[in-house]
């Protein structure tokens, strides 16, 4: 798998991405289980898009360093911005699911703060694994990206229908596959994720959330991630958008969990961006759509569709 950042930015890379966790997991822990308000959500989520923007900076650098070449710096960093934005377009569809998710099982919004952290820490490890063997794939068999651009085309057409209709989880079979093999309490203990009852140790609902919310993440990584590859076939710019992404996805959501009913035209949105990235695919041996204007349409849309929504908003 051939990239171009040298083998000291991976590991700045990761010393990030873990001083990131452990600095949040403090911050986690003395605060305690809690509600998280809009104020809080917010300045978190300006962090999070605040460090990606500085490791992006610091992706320039190094490659301007090893190549001499401001050109080829720019175009490395603006395939990171685009990547990112998909991605973090994309994330807010699993929020959505998360709060279905959340509302199912009358998750106490003190409690949701953890579930997330750890679903989170899952995401990166699932994701960095399905990165990795998707770079190899693509290096291996070329054909493999058109697979992956009729799969977003697919799966965005299919969004575009699903959009606006209700959605529930009675019928879930990640769901209904959990319940089999674990027996469940009826309530909540805390903040733990196994309980006695009966004298015996059962799994509590807030296990079967986390559960869940790693399967879901796992079904739109398969969205997301050849999506970005449809940007950049380098597996560290895939990898590194893709991560810092998913670390303000916490904060995101409780961002989102306040104003959703003001994006819930967002849903088209994200179905266009992923036919427009699954045609980009299917064209890229024709003709390379640049990454400038790939970056431009995505803003472009996300904007028109949230101004969208904002004007027909139900409590406008």
């Amino acid at each position: 798998m051939e990239t171009i950042a040298p083998l000291w930015l991976w590991l700045v890379f990761i010393a990030f991405v873990l001083a990131a966790l452990f600095v949040d997991f403090v911050v986690l822990k003395k605060q305690g289980a809690h509600e998280v308000g809009v104020k809080e959500a917010l300045n978190w989520s300006l962090i999070w898009v605040g460090l990606s923007f500085v490791f992006n900076a610091l992706f320039w650098v190094a490659i301007k360093n090893e190549t001499g070449s401001s050109a080829i710096a720019n175009e490395k960093s603006l395939e990171f911005l685009t990547g990112y934005l998909i991605e973090k377009s994309l994330a807010v569809d699993n929020i959505f699911v998360f709060l279905l998710i959340f509302t199912f099982f009358a998750v106490p919004p003190a409690y949701q703060k953890r579930v997330l952290m750890i679903g989170i820490i899952g995401a990166i490890v699932l994701r960095t694994i399905m990165i990795l063997v998707g770079a190899w794939l693509i290096e291996q068999f070329h054909w493999i990206l058109y697979v992956f651009g009729a799969f977003l085309i697919v799966t965005g057409i299919k969004m575009w229908w699903a959009a606006g209709k209700e959605s529930s989880l009675e019928d879930n079979p990640a769901l209904k596959l959990l319940r089999r093999v674990m027996p469940v309490s009826k309530s909540f203990d805390g903040e733990k994720f196994w309980t006695i009852e009966n004298g015996k140790k059962i799994a509590t609902p807030l296990l079967m959330v986390v559960a869940l919310v790693g399967l879901t993440d796992v079904i739109f990584a398969v969205d997301s991630i050849p999506a970005i590859f449809a940007i950049t076939k380098d597996p560290f710019i895939v990898l590194t958008s893709n991560v810092f992404a998913i670390l303000g996805l916490r904060a995101m959501f409780f961002l989102l969990q306040a104003a959703a009913s003001r994006f819930h035209l967002l849903n088209y949105g994200l179905a266009v961006i992923l036919v427009f990235i699954g045609t980009k695919m299917m064209l890229i041996d024709i003709f390379k759509i640049p990454v400038a204007v790939s970056l431009g349409v995505v803003l472009g849309i996300l904007t028109i569709t949230m101004i969208w929504s904002a004007k027909t908003a139900p409590n406008t």
